[in-house]
């Protein structure tokens, strides 16, 4: 993947995760489960974005 993509990661992810912390706490019971799960997804897709910023090769062998 190119570099463009991991900062991508980034920004997709912390807006995942705004966007999820304010909606689990708005909405109400079935769909605040939904917008938790988006912002922990968010928080995976910007640490992992970050790892791949930081190490490129992480996966690689």
């Amino acid at each position: 993947m190119t570099p463009i993509v991991h900062w991508i990661m980034i920004v997709a992810g912390l807006v995942a995760i705004g966007w999820g912390l304010q909606a689990a706490h708005r909405l109400r019971s079935p769909f605040d489960i939904l917008a938790a799960l988006v912002a922990l997804i968010g928080l995976i897709s910007a640490l992992l974005g970050a790892l791949l910023v930081a190490v490129p090769g992480f996966f690689q062998g």
